[in-house]
């Protein structure tokens, strides 16, 4: 019953915290003082999950060229910088991480 009783309560906190922002900005719009360090938010969260997996897998920091995911994310940032495009760069860093896992397999 505890964990229930948990779930609940933190779902209605979320629900409530993310009604805050539409009830206090919802006619009246973000202030800009505000909506600029929003814009950070996305990419503080997507370096906080893929930079542990790239640099640390196993939990031990691995800068080696023996570090597939380093280079594969090496990969796929070379492509993000050249062509823009979200999929591509995905589709291009796994392939490139299959292809290296299954080559030294």
């Amino acid at each position: 019953m505890n964990v229930w009783l948990t779930i609940i309560v933190a779902g209605l906190g979320t629900y409530a915290i993310r009604l805050s922002f539409f009830v206090i900005f919802g006619r009246r719009g973000v202030p800009e003082h505000f909506a600029r360090p929003l814009r950070f938010i996305p990419p503080a969260v997507f370096s906080a999950i893929v930079f542990p997996e790239l640099l640390m897998p196993g939990g031990l920091l691995d800068i080696s060229l023996g570090n597939l995911r380093l280079l594969a994310g090496i990969l796929a940032v070379l492509v993000a910088w050249r062509t823009r495009n979200i999929v591509l760069t995905i589709l291009v860093g796994m392939l490139a991480l299959w292809l290296m896992q299954w080559l030294m397999w």
